[in-house]
């Protein structure tokens, strides 16, 4: 299978550990919106940007909570080439983005994005 890695989200572009997680809240600057809190971190020379996923059990059943995780993976990845390099970010989902359309989530991910200054 001959597919180009150039829009792949390998699991080398996300955030794993605790403690990334933990510095990315540390330092970063946060903004809000009515679905989705987008934290972003400057972290010099990490290279490519990484990002983190954050569902709670707030959002509902595991169902729901890997539907809104795969979207939001799905949305990073398709604006990816857009993201600035040494940035580690962290996406929270809302209580609303378990009932949120892609676009809607989409939409707030790039005005959040954009007001945190982390697309280019």
């Amino acid at each position: 299978m001959a597919h180009s890695t150039s829009f792949c989200f390998s699991k080398a572009r996300r955030l794993t550990r605790a403690s990334e997680y933990e510095l990315v809240k540390r330092d970063g600057q946060v903004r809000r919106g009515k679905l989705l809190i987008v934290n972003a971190a400057v972290v010099a020379n990490s290279g490519l940007c990484r990002v983190g996923f954050i569902t709670s059990r707030r959002l509902g059943n595991a169902v729901v909570r890997n539907r809104v995780r795969r979207r939001l993976r799905e949305i990073v990845r398709q604006h990816q080439h857009d993201l600035g390099k040494d940035f580690w970010i962290v996406l929270i989902a809302k209580h609303n983005a378990a009932n949120a359309s892609y676009r809607a989530l989409e939409d707030e991910w790039l005005r959040l994005a954009r007001r945190a200054s982390i697309l280019l």
